[in-house]
Protein backbone atom coordinates (compact mmCIF):
# COMPACT_ATOMS: atom_id res chain seq x y z
CA UNK A 1 0.00 0.00 0.00
CA UNK A 2 1.31 3.45 -0.95
CA UNK A 3 1.74 5.91 1.98
CA UNK A 4 3.04 9.46 2.38
CA UNK A 5 5.67 10.47 4.88
CA UNK A 6 4.14 12.33 7.82
CA UNK A 7 5.96 15.57 6.99
CA UNK A 8 4.86 15.46 3.34
CA UNK A 9 1.25 14.72 4.36
CA UNK A 10 1.23 17.68 6.72
CA UNK A 11 2.60 20.01 4.03
CA UNK A 12 -0.06 18.90 1.54
CA UNK A 13 -2.82 19.24 4.12
CA UNK A 14 -1.63 22.72 5.03
CA UNK A 15 -1.48 23.75 1.37
CA UNK A 16 -5.01 22.44 0.78
CA UNK A 17 -6.30 24.33 3.80
CA UNK A 18 -4.66 27.53 2.58
CA UNK A 19 -6.26 27.10 -0.85
CA UNK A 20 -9.68 26.67 0.73
CA UNK A 21 -9.20 29.79 2.83
CA UNK A 22 -8.08 31.85 -0.18
CA UNK A 23 -10.96 30.55 -2.32
CA UNK A 24 -13.43 31.11 0.46
CA UNK A 25 -15.20 27.85 -0.33
CA UNK A 26 -14.12 25.62 2.55
CA UNK A 27 -17.16 23.63 3.69
CA UNK A 28 -16.19 23.96 7.35
CA UNK A 29 -15.67 27.71 6.98
CA UNK A 30 -19.00 28.09 5.16
CA UNK A 31 -20.79 26.10 7.85
CA UNK A 32 -19.20 28.19 10.59
CA UNK A 33 -20.20 31.34 8.72
CA UNK A 34 -23.80 30.13 8.59
CA UNK A 35 -23.79 29.33 12.31
CA UNK A 36 -22.62 32.85 13.14
CA UNK A 37 -24.84 34.58 10.56
CA UNK A 38 -26.06 37.26 10.89
CA UNK A 39 -23.59 39.39 12.85
CA UNK A 40 -24.77 42.72 11.42
CA UNK A 41 -27.97 44.22 9.91
CA UNK A 42 -29.41 42.57 6.79
CA UNK A 43 -30.60 44.78 3.95
CA UNK A 44 -33.78 43.74 2.10
CA UNK A 45 -34.11 45.68 -1.15
CA UNK A 46 -37.55 46.31 -2.63
CA UNK A 47 -37.99 47.53 -6.21
CA UNK A 48 -41.13 49.49 -5.37
CA UNK A 49 -41.99 52.60 -3.40
CA UNK A 50 -42.73 52.43 0.32
CA UNK A 51 -46.30 51.65 1.25
CA UNK A 52 -47.05 49.20 -1.55
CA UNK A 53 -47.81 45.50 -1.30
CA UNK A 54 -44.25 44.23 -1.84
CA UNK A 55 -42.91 46.77 0.65
CA UNK A 56 -45.50 45.72 3.24
CA UNK A 57 -44.66 42.03 2.82
CA UNK A 58 -40.91 42.72 3.06
CA UNK A 59 -41.35 44.68 6.28
CA UNK A 60 -43.60 42.07 7.86
CA UNK A 61 -41.26 39.19 7.05
CA UNK A 62 -38.20 41.24 8.01
CA UNK A 63 -39.70 42.02 11.40
CA UNK A 64 -40.34 38.33 12.08
CA UNK A 65 -36.81 37.32 11.03
CA UNK A 66 -35.29 40.15 13.04
CA UNK A 67 -36.93 38.78 16.15
CA UNK A 68 -35.69 35.28 15.40
CA UNK A 69 -32.12 36.06 14.28
CA UNK A 70 -31.41 39.01 16.55
CA UNK A 71 -30.25 41.47 13.87
CA UNK A 72 -32.21 44.24 12.12
CA UNK A 73 -33.68 43.45 8.70
CA UNK A 74 -33.75 46.87 7.06
CA UNK A 75 -35.95 47.47 4.02
CA UNK A 76 -34.45 49.75 1.37
CA UNK A 77 -36.76 50.94 -1.43
CA UNK A 78 -35.16 51.25 -4.88
CA UNK A 79 -37.99 51.84 -7.36
CA UNK A 80 -37.37 52.45 -11.05
CA UNK A 81 -36.95 50.72 -14.41
CA UNK A 82 -39.67 48.21 -13.60
CA UNK A 83 -37.67 46.95 -10.56
CA UNK A 84 -34.52 46.38 -12.66
CA UNK A 85 -32.56 48.92 -10.59
CA UNK A 86 -33.27 46.96 -7.41
CA UNK A 87 -32.48 43.61 -9.02
CA UNK A 88 -29.15 44.88 -10.35
CA UNK A 89 -28.25 46.30 -6.92
CA UNK A 90 -28.67 42.85 -5.39
CA UNK A 91 -26.85 41.03 -8.19
CA UNK A 92 -23.87 43.39 -7.79
CA UNK A 93 -23.87 43.25 -3.97
CA UNK A 94 -21.39 41.23 -1.96
CA UNK A 95 -22.66 37.65 -1.84
CA UNK A 96 -22.58 37.21 1.92
CA UNK A 97 -26.25 37.04 2.87
CA UNK A 98 -26.45 40.65 4.00
CA UNK A 99 -28.19 41.94 0.84
CA UNK A 100 -31.44 40.29 -0.23
CA UNK A 101 -34.25 41.14 -2.63
CA UNK A 102 -37.96 40.79 -1.94
CA UNK A 103 -38.93 39.86 -5.47
CA UNK A 104 -42.28 39.59 -7.21
CA UNK A 105 -43.46 38.52 -10.67
CA UNK A 106 -41.45 41.25 -12.38
CA UNK A 107 -38.32 39.21 -11.67
CA UNK A 108 -39.53 36.65 -14.22
CA UNK A 109 -41.42 39.01 -16.52
CA UNK A 110 -38.62 41.52 -17.05
CA UNK A 111 -36.38 38.92 -18.65
CA UNK A 112 -38.98 38.78 -21.43
CA UNK A 113 -40.04 42.43 -21.45
CA UNK A 114 -36.66 44.15 -21.66
CA UNK A 115 -34.24 43.72 -24.54
CA UNK A 116 -31.40 43.19 -24.23
CA UNK A 117 -32.24 41.05 -21.23
CA UNK A 118 -31.17 43.04 -18.13
CA UNK A 119 -30.25 39.96 -16.09
CA UNK A 120 -30.70 36.21 -15.91
CA UNK A 121 -32.41 35.46 -12.62
CA UNK A 122 -31.65 31.76 -12.90
CA UNK A 123 -27.90 32.43 -13.09
CA UNK A 124 -27.42 35.76 -11.32
CA UNK A 125 -29.56 35.05 -8.25
CA UNK A 126 -30.32 32.17 -5.93
CA UNK A 127 -33.85 31.58 -4.62
CA UNK A 128 -34.09 31.70 -0.83
CA UNK A 129 -37.79 31.12 -0.23
CA UNK A 130 -41.23 31.90 -1.50
CA UNK A 131 -43.22 33.97 0.99
CA UNK A 132 -46.77 34.28 -0.28
CA UNK A 133 -49.14 35.40 -2.97
CA UNK A 134 -52.03 37.82 -3.38
CA UNK A 135 -54.51 37.35 -6.23
CA UNK A 136 -55.03 39.82 -9.03
CA UNK A 137 -58.63 41.03 -9.22
CA UNK A 138 -60.67 42.60 -12.00
CA UNK A 139 -62.78 45.39 -10.53
CA UNK A 140 -65.26 47.82 -12.03
CA UNK A 141 -66.65 51.23 -11.23
CA UNK A 142 -69.68 50.83 -8.97
CA UNK A 143 -71.99 52.13 -11.73
CA UNK A 144 -70.55 49.98 -14.53
CA UNK A 145 -73.23 48.06 -16.47
CA UNK A 146 -71.68 44.67 -15.65
CA UNK A 147 -71.54 43.10 -12.21
CA UNK A 148 -69.99 39.71 -12.96
CA UNK A 149 -67.19 38.44 -15.15
CA UNK A 150 -69.73 36.65 -17.35
CA UNK A 151 -71.58 39.91 -17.94
CA UNK A 152 -68.28 41.60 -18.80
CA UNK A 153 -67.47 38.88 -21.33
CA UNK A 154 -70.90 39.24 -22.93
CA UNK A 155 -70.51 43.02 -23.21
CA UNK A 156 -66.98 42.70 -24.64
CA UNK A 157 -68.12 40.19 -27.24
CA UNK A 158 -71.04 42.40 -28.25
CA UNK A 159 -68.72 45.35 -28.94
CA UNK A 160 -65.11 44.13 -29.33
CA UNK A 161 -62.49 46.65 -28.25
CA UNK A 162 -65.03 49.11 -26.81
CA UNK A 163 -64.31 48.41 -23.11
CA UNK A 164 -61.15 49.82 -21.55
CA UNK A 165 -59.27 48.61 -18.49
CA UNK A 166 -56.65 50.38 -16.43
CA UNK A 167 -53.53 48.75 -15.01
CA UNK A 168 -50.48 49.88 -13.01
CA UNK A 169 -48.45 49.91 -16.25
CA UNK A 170 -47.34 48.06 -19.37
CA UNK A 171 -45.91 44.69 -18.40
CA UNK A 172 -47.15 44.92 -14.81
CA UNK A 173 -48.47 41.71 -13.29
CA UNK A 174 -52.14 42.87 -13.44
CA UNK A 175 -51.70 43.88 -17.08
CA UNK A 176 -50.22 40.49 -17.92
CA UNK A 177 -53.02 38.76 -15.99
CA UNK A 178 -55.72 40.45 -18.07
CA UNK A 179 -53.85 39.65 -21.28
CA UNK A 180 -53.87 35.98 -20.27
CA UNK A 181 -57.57 36.27 -19.40
CA UNK A 182 -58.46 37.96 -22.73
CA UNK A 183 -56.97 35.04 -24.59
CA UNK A 184 -58.72 32.48 -22.43
CA UNK A 185 -62.10 34.24 -22.82
CA UNK A 186 -61.68 35.12 -26.49
CA UNK A 187 -62.45 38.81 -25.96
CA UNK A 188 -60.86 42.16 -26.82
CA UNK A 189 -60.32 44.84 -24.16
CA UNK A 190 -58.45 48.11 -24.60
CA UNK A 191 -55.52 48.49 -22.21
CA UNK A 192 -54.83 51.91 -20.67
CA UNK A 193 -51.54 51.81 -18.72
CA UNK A 194 -50.89 54.07 -15.73
CA UNK A 195 -47.80 54.68 -13.66
CA UNK A 196 -48.87 52.73 -10.61
CA UNK A 197 -52.02 51.30 -9.14
CA UNK A 198 -53.17 54.44 -7.30
CA UNK A 199 -53.71 56.68 -10.36
CA UNK A 200 -55.36 53.79 -12.20
CA UNK A 201 -57.79 53.27 -9.32
CA UNK A 202 -58.47 57.01 -9.07
CA UNK A 203 -59.61 57.24 -12.69
CA UNK A 204 -61.80 54.14 -12.48
CA UNK A 205 -63.40 55.39 -9.26
CA UNK A 206 -63.97 58.73 -11.01
CA UNK A 207 -65.67 57.06 -13.95
CA UNK A 208 -63.06 57.86 -16.61
CA UNK A 209 -62.64 54.11 -17.21
CA UNK A 210 -64.95 51.20 -16.33
CA UNK A 211 -62.38 48.56 -15.32
CA UNK A 212 -59.15 48.16 -13.42
CA UNK A 213 -56.82 45.22 -12.78
CA UNK A 214 -54.80 45.39 -9.56
CA UNK A 215 -53.91 43.16 -6.65
CA UNK A 216 -56.43 42.54 -3.90
CA UNK A 217 -54.53 44.67 -1.40
CA UNK A 218 -54.91 47.85 -3.45
CA UNK A 219 -58.60 47.45 -4.31
CA UNK A 220 -59.88 46.34 -0.91
CA UNK A 221 -60.54 49.76 0.71
CA UNK A 222 -62.39 51.04 -2.36
CA UNK A 223 -64.64 48.00 -2.43
CA UNK A 224 -65.43 48.52 1.26
CA UNK A 225 -66.36 52.14 0.55
CA UNK A 226 -68.73 51.06 -2.24
CA UNK A 227 -66.88 52.89 -5.00
CA UNK A 228 -65.70 49.72 -6.76
CA UNK A 229 -67.02 46.20 -7.22
CA UNK A 230 -64.92 43.10 -7.82
CA UNK A 231 -66.01 41.02 -10.80
CA UNK A 232 -63.61 38.13 -10.33
CA UNK A 233 -60.68 36.98 -8.24
CA UNK A 234 -58.02 35.48 -10.52
CA UNK A 235 -56.98 32.75 -8.12
CA UNK A 236 -57.75 29.09 -7.61
CA UNK A 237 -59.55 29.68 -4.31
CA UNK A 238 -61.81 32.44 -3.02
CA UNK A 239 -60.22 35.42 -1.33
CA UNK A 240 -60.63 35.85 2.40
CA UNK A 241 -61.38 39.56 1.91
CA UNK A 242 -63.86 38.96 -0.93
CA UNK A 243 -65.48 35.67 0.13
CA UNK A 244 -68.64 36.27 -1.91
CA UNK A 245 -66.80 36.93 -5.19
CA UNK A 246 -66.35 33.85 -7.37
CA UNK A 247 -62.94 32.79 -8.57
CA UNK A 248 -62.15 32.92 -12.25
CA UNK A 249 -62.38 29.11 -12.28
CA UNK A 250 -65.90 29.26 -10.84
CA UNK A 251 -66.76 31.76 -13.57
CA UNK A 252 -66.03 29.22 -16.28
CA UNK A 253 -62.24 29.14 -16.62
CA UNK A 254 -60.93 26.16 -14.65
CA UNK A 255 -57.19 26.04 -14.23
CA UNK A 256 -56.74 29.77 -14.80
CA UNK A 257 -54.76 31.56 -12.10
CA UNK A 258 -53.03 34.93 -11.85
CA UNK A 259 -51.50 36.09 -8.60
CA UNK A 260 -48.80 38.43 -7.43
CA UNK A 261 -46.23 36.23 -5.69
CA UNK A 262 -43.47 37.32 -3.36
CA UNK A 263 -40.18 35.68 -2.47
CA UNK A 264 -36.67 36.35 -1.18
CA UNK A 265 -33.64 35.92 -3.44
CA UNK A 266 -29.92 36.54 -2.90
CA UNK A 267 -26.81 37.01 -5.09
CA UNK A 268 -25.92 33.75 -6.83
CA UNK A 269 -22.61 33.21 -5.00
CA UNK A 270 -24.11 33.50 -1.52
CA UNK A 271 -22.78 30.55 0.55
CA UNK A 272 -25.25 27.69 0.46
CA UNK A 273 -25.27 27.19 4.25
CA UNK A 274 -26.29 30.85 4.65
CA UNK A 275 -29.04 30.44 2.04
CA UNK A 276 -30.23 27.31 3.83
CA UNK A 277 -30.33 29.14 7.16
CA UNK A 278 -32.30 32.02 5.64
CA UNK A 279 -34.71 29.56 4.03
CA UNK A 280 -35.30 27.82 7.34
CA UNK A 281 -35.93 31.15 9.08
CA UNK A 282 -38.45 32.22 6.43
CA UNK A 283 -40.27 28.91 6.77
CA UNK A 284 -40.39 29.44 10.53
CA UNK A 285 -41.72 33.00 10.05
CA UNK A 286 -44.45 31.80 7.71
CA UNK A 287 -45.88 29.67 10.49
CA UNK A 288 -46.40 32.66 12.78
CA UNK A 289 -49.89 34.02 13.33
CA UNK A 290 -48.71 37.56 12.58
CA UNK A 291 -47.60 36.79 9.02
CA UNK A 292 -50.51 34.47 8.25
CA UNK A 293 -52.97 37.10 9.50
CA UNK A 294 -51.16 39.83 7.55
CA UNK A 295 -51.38 37.88 4.29
CA UNK A 296 -55.02 36.94 4.93
CA UNK A 297 -55.87 40.59 5.65
CA UNK A 298 -54.84 41.55 2.12
CA UNK A 299 -56.62 38.57 0.56
CA UNK A 300 -53.53 36.44 0.16
CA UNK A 301 -51.89 33.38 1.63
CA UNK A 302 -48.45 32.25 2.73
CA UNK A 303 -46.53 29.86 0.48
CA UNK A 304 -44.24 27.58 2.48
CA UNK A 305 -42.08 25.25 0.44
CA UNK A 306 -38.59 24.40 -0.75
CA UNK A 307 -36.16 26.72 -2.52
CA UNK A 308 -36.33 24.32 -5.47
CA UNK A 309 -40.07 24.97 -5.69
CA UNK A 310 -39.36 28.70 -5.90
CA UNK A 311 -36.73 28.13 -8.60
CA UNK A 312 -39.23 26.07 -10.60
CA UNK A 313 -41.82 28.86 -10.30
CA UNK A 314 -39.39 31.49 -11.61
CA UNK A 315 -38.50 29.23 -14.52
CA UNK A 316 -42.11 28.44 -15.47
CA UNK A 317 -43.21 32.08 -15.08
CA UNK A 318 -40.36 33.21 -17.31
CA UNK A 319 -41.45 30.81 -20.03
CA UNK A 320 -45.09 31.82 -19.71
CA UNK A 321 -44.30 35.54 -19.91
CA UNK A 322 -41.94 35.07 -22.86
CA UNK A 323 -44.77 33.53 -24.88
CA UNK A 324 -47.27 36.23 -23.91
CA UNK A 325 -44.89 39.14 -24.55
CA UNK A 326 -44.08 37.75 -27.99
CA UNK A 327 -47.69 37.06 -29.00
CA UNK A 328 -49.18 40.31 -27.60
CA UNK A 329 -46.17 42.47 -28.52
CA UNK A 330 -46.03 43.96 -25.03
CA UNK A 331 -43.48 46.70 -24.45
CA UNK A 332 -42.35 48.03 -21.05
CA UNK A 333 -43.10 51.64 -20.06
Amino acid sequence: MFTLATSTYRRLLGALGACLVVAGVGPLAATAQAQEYPVKPVKVIVGYSAGGAVDAVARTVGKAMQGSLGQPFVVENKPGAGTNIAVRAVIDAQADGYTLLMAANALAANMALYQPMPFDAEKDLVPVSLVGRVPVVIAANASAPFGTIKELIAAARAKPGSISFASPGNGSTPHMAVEFFKRAAGISLLHIPYRGGSPALTDVIGGQLPLVAVNALEVQPHVKSGRLKVLAVLSTSRSSVFPDVPTIAESGFPGFEASVWYGLVAPAATPRPVVAKLHAEVQKALQTKEIRDRMAAVGGEVLPGSADMFAALIRSERQRYEKLVREANIKPD
